[in-house]
């Protein structure tokens, strides 16, 4: 039985959560249907497209997405703080953004003269819509409804584009964050969809390249930003060459079976995760089969399940079995 989502999510234990949606009635998201001979690669671009824009709307950052042929993954970080010191206007002028909103909070934007009683009700407007900016159920449905109004269109047809509810699992440290951003990169190099993650299209990995090589980060996803220091800004622990070489030693051993080529710097972040390199490739391969639930280490896991009031710890026997050394 599907769990409320409210049961899933606990931002006291982490802030990123690891995403999937897939389509329904044999519906191709992208790529070629050979039953029907339609190509739909182009809805590809949609998807892309309208998970960056959430990212400029929501408190939500991008860690890593991919786009497949049926289904899309997303690994996002919440930015609860963000959201909180975000001012009233600032909270309406972010979901007008994406959303109309309504007259008496238009108004209020623009500055216009507004009574006692409007103003309670754009109060009650700026408390919901501040909720909402952090919610990634919220997220998840501004991706997947304005996609499937455009597909059906296309398709000529009504009903459900994508199945009733997404997949959602929690991450809860930093050696299940950087191997499930992993496994979701490697998705079309596993699909035999791209032979490395330069040539992986609609993905964060080769967004990050295309910025590397000019010595940048896209803005649109969440920044690398180094080891843990004193006034950390906000983005993911290790520095971002070292991740895509990391991401591009695993692919070259899954698309060509060389368990040995690890190389020494992404040896060098395996050791720092606490997780052997064969754990490392059965994780980046099967991460979607071997956790179905939370991931992270026994005593985080433990801790998320206890907040939630939960008796027992789904998945905690593959937990301990590959993301300890």
């Amino acid at each position: 039985m599907a769990r409320p989502r409210q049961t899933i999510v606990s931002l006291d234990d982490t802030a990123y959560y690891h995403c999937c949606s897939r389509v329904v009635r044999k519906a191709f998201l992208c790529g070629m249907d050979n039953s029907t001979g339609e190509n739909f690669e182009h809805r590809r671009e949609w998807v892309d497209s309208r998970i960056l824009e959430l990212a400029t709307i929501f408190a939500i950052d991008i860690c890593a997405y991919s786009v497949m042929s049926n289904h899309l993954h997303v690994v996002v970080k919440v930015d609860a703080n963000k959201a909180k010191n975000w001012s009233d206007k600032d909270v309406l002028m972010q979901w007008h953004k994406g959303f109309k909103g309504t007259l008496l909070t238009q108004k209020f934007v623009k500055g216009e003269d507004l009574n006692e009683f409007e103003l309670n009700i754009v109060n009650d407007c700026i408390i919901q819509y501040r909720q909402r900016l952090v919610d990634i159920s919220w997220f998840m449905r501004s991706l997947s409804e304005p996609i499937a109004r455009m597909a059906n269109k296309e398709d000529k047809c009504t009903g459900r584009f994508w199945e009733g509810r997404f997949k959602s699992q929690a991450l809860l440290d930093e050696a299940a964050v950087l191997s499930c951003m992993a496994y979701v990169d490697l998705n079309p190099i596993r699909a035999k969809m791209a032979t490395t993650p330069e040539t992986s299209d609609y993905t964060s990995i080769q967004r990050r390249i295309n910025s590397a090589i000019k010595g940048e980060q896209p803005k649109e996803l969440l920044p690398f930003v180094g080891n843990e220091r004193l006034d950390m800004p906000n983005g993911l622990m290790f520095n971002v060459k070292d991740y895509i070489v990391l991401v591009e030693d695993t692919g070259r051993i899954i698309r060509e079976d060389k368990r040995g080529a690890i190389s020494s710097s992404s040896q060098d972040i395996l050791n720092r995760l606490n997780i052997p390199a064969e754990n490392w490739l059965k994780i980046t391969t099967e991460f979607g089969s071997l956790f179905k639930g939370a991931v992270g280490a026994l005593p985080a896991l433990t801790e998320y399940c206890e907040h939630l009031e939960r008796k027992r710890r789904q998945g905690a026997s593959n937990c301990q079995r590959w993301l300890c050394a």
